[in-house]
């Protein structure tokens, strides 16, 4: 039998159940989000959110940040989302502020993140997570607004004649089973695509906390600063879905809260799948950025939070 003293040892029955414990519980919350953005998709009237934010541009910023609450896209969705709204006429800033907080600030992450903590301080780090989420996103969008638009974004989305070809038979009048039909569709496609890199997330959290000997790591944890740049790392890498991250975040118990709290916030915001969206609607500058911005903010967040010491 191998032996217990290294840095890593593997149980293959330690992590069939980690993995299917992880799934379990998280796939419910996925499922609910590929809904959700297939009936978005062919039901939302891509006009609608742009008539309902105030005209001064930073109130409509700050309106832009709870939209989430109202529209739920996983950030897996958001950001065809956000390129089909500005095309359309959403400021930049908006589109940007409601980029980064739909992932965190909607019902379903709410109801996951309550459900992965229960025990461990769940309504407390469902609040901070989103108020953090919201804050940051907020200020994302405020500093955008003080820049010309084509600094942030591609040309290809100013230009208002592009895009158009997605919806161009709209006015054409379709039943409701077709229209339903489509949902199911787009949905299907969003559940596959994000099932994968939680699949992946989820096998790689349960190898890390069943395999790698915990006290091999308890110097970077019980670290503050460390354990919160680790876990935001952890987060880019990870790449899995804000309605079933705090699932995994839930499992890293040699971690302060601090540091979970900053994974939950940090990863919708930016990782490795999202690098690579954001570049189809966002300069590469504006990118590099917004990911140095979004470190620096949520770390210092997160860190300020762990050295009030709630008892967590």
């Amino acid at each position: 039998m191998p032996s217990n003293t290294g840095w890593f040892h593997f149980s293959l029955p330690d992590f069939q159940y980690a993995f299917l414990s992880i799934l379990l519980e998280g796939i419910p919350f996925l499922l609910g989000g590929a809904i959700l953005s297939g009936i978005l998709e062919e039901f939302l009237p891509q006009s609608l959110m742009t008539r309902l934010l105030p005209r001064n541009p930073r109130t409509a910023v700050i309106a832009s940040g709870f939209l989430g609450l109202i529209f739920p896209v996983c950030e897996c969705g958001i950001v065809p989302v956000v390129r089909r709204l500005m095309s359309k006429g959403l400021p930049v800033s908006c589109g940007v502020t409601y980029m980064l907080s739909a992932p965190i600030v909607n019902p379903l992450v709410l109801l996951s993140t309550l459900a992965a903590f229960r025990g461990q301080a769940a309504i407390e780090m469902t609040f901070l997570r989103f108020g953090i989420g919201l804050a940051v996103a907020i200020m994302a969008g405020l500093v955008v607004t003080n820049f010309p638009a084509h600094l942030i974004v591609r040309d290809d989305v100013l230009d208002p004649n592009k895009g158009n070809h997605e919806h161009q038979d709209d006015d054409v009048p379709r039943s409701l089973l077709d229209r339903l039909q489509n949902a199911a569709e787009v949905a299907i496609r969003d559940f596959l695509d994000v099932a994968v890199y939680f699949v992946i997330g989820a096998g790689a959290a349960s190898l890390f906390s069943t395999a790698v000997n915990q006290e091999i790591i308890l110097p970077l944890a019980s670290n503050p600063v460390l354990s919160i740049v680790s876990l935001m790392g952890l987060a880019s890498v990870l790449s899995v879905c804000s309605t079933t991250d705090a699932f995994i975040a839930a499992t890293l118990t040699s971690f302060p809260m601090a540091a979970k709290l900053a994974f939950l916030v940090f990863g919708p915001m930016l990782d490795f799948k999202l690098l690579f969206l954001y570049g189809a609607a966002f300069s590469k500058r504006f990118i590099l950025c917004l990911a140095v911005f979004l470190f620096v903010v949520i770390g210092i967040l997160c860190w300020r939070i762990g050295m009030l010491n709630l008892g967590w």
